[in-house]
């Protein structure tokens, strides 16, 4: 799908799934691409509460974090239920996958799952849209670096080809309802 306008042409899509009970929409593709910018837009165009990935996701895995965030969030919401979960520790833990504090998320009709992995073939059929955001690797690397710190260009630099792997293996860009290239922000 050509796009013009971004955020509207995913309302459009979200609006016209079928689905019966809550409009789940996936923002989703490599880390430092602008996920986050067109969630939080997404968010304060349409009141759509956002669920991060990033307070599951760590450094050491793309799927040890899954079955939790499944049987946390996924299978709640699908219930129509609220969400409360334990976050991960970035703070005293960054490159583990320790918890911290708990968060609360009222249900609502329409909600945003952001981050990597958003749209992973496990839960792309219950999702009212699938988008990817992507941009050049150079300039993944230095938003992340410059957000993380210098300190973190090596972590960065061993992480982005094992997320590559990742959504090459999962396929998740091919699966994409409307994809959006976040190189100018």
């Amino acid at each position: 799908m050509a796009v013009t306008d971004p955020l509207s042409d995913i309302h459009t899509v979200v609006m016209a799934a079928e689905v019966t009970g809550i409009r789940l929409v996936g923002v989703d593709g490599p880390a430092g691409s602008g996920k986050s910018t067109i969630a939080n837009r997404l968010s304060d165009r349409f009141d759509w509460p956002i669920i991060q990935i990033d307070d599951f996701f760590s450094w050491v895995s793309f799927t040890s974090w899954w079955p939790r965030f499944e049987s946390d969030v996924i299978t709640p919401l699908l219930d129509g239920k609220s969400i409360r979960y334990q976050v991960r520790d970035w703070a005293g833990d960054e490159l583990g996958e320790g918890l911290a504090g708990w968060k609360e998320l009222n249900w609502a009709p329409v909600m945003i799952i952001e981050g990597v992995g958003a749209t992973r073939a496990a839960i792309a059929d219950v999702l009212a849209c699938r988008v990817w955001v992507d941009a050049a690797a150079s300039d993944r690397l230095e938003r992340g670096v410059a957000r993380d710190g210098e300190s973190h260009r090596t972590l960065w630099e061993q992480y982005m080809p094992r997320e590559a792997q990742f959504f090459a293996v999962d396929g998740t860009p091919h699966r994409a309802d409307i994809s959006i290239d976040g190189t100018s922000r």
